[in-house]
């Protein structure tokens, strides 16, 4: 696992020990980044249930202003924080180490751009952490949301939520489902 592109652009990333995370595969996170292009410079990016870290680093590497990285696990902590550490660019990131629900109510920006979450792909998660970000100001019609889930997740009812699904991106075994709020909602 390395950063592809950007200022810490071929530096090898560590990955949590154990088998609690899943990390995104660098042809997956290269597929990501080149639809996102024009949306990462300059940007406020969340990345939820951050496990290395791999994906908001990519960003902040990509020229992003400010990166979030939310994790419960203390090893996914003292992991991102590492590779924050060796890529130096801990100076433009925030490490929050809480449930991912929680820690979206602590985030104080006018605008958040894009939120990221790579949630286990049992047990709902992404519906609760879409359920808070739904309330929250920094979450407009620009923000992009960007879930990556099982093939075989339905997101349908995020439109009861007042999300559109914008985009699925399919890949062999799993999926980013892109999501923006409703300019209604």
């Amino acid at each position: 696992m390395r950063v592809i592109a950007g200022t810490a652009r071929s530096l090898p990333l560590k990955a949590p020990e154990g088998m609690e995370t899943r990390p995104t595969t660098d042809r997956i996170k290269e597929t990501l980044f080149n639809m996102l292009h024009w949306e990462i410079p300059g940007a406020v990016f969340v990345d939820l249930f951050s496990g290395s870290g791999g994906i908001g680093i990519e960003a902040l590497s990509r020229g992003a202003k400010k990166a979030y990285f939310v994790d419960n696990s203390p090893k996914a902590i003292k992991c991102i924080q590492q590779n924050l550490a060796f890529t130096k660019l801990e100076n433009r990131a925030i490490v929050i180490r809480q449930d991912a629900s929680l820690a979206l109510s602590s985030i104080r920006e006018e605008n958040v751009d894009i939120v990221f979450m790579d949630p286990p792909y049992i047990g709902g998660h992404e519906v609760r952490a879409l359920d808070v970000l739904k309330a929250q100001p920094y979450v407009t019609s620009d923000t992009l949301i960007i879930v990556e889930a099982a093939l075989h997740t339905d997101f349908s009812w995020t439109q009861d939520m007042g999300f559109l699904v914008e985009r699925e991106k399919v890949y062999k075994t799993n999926k980013h489902v892109m999501i923006r709020r409703a300019a209604d909602g």
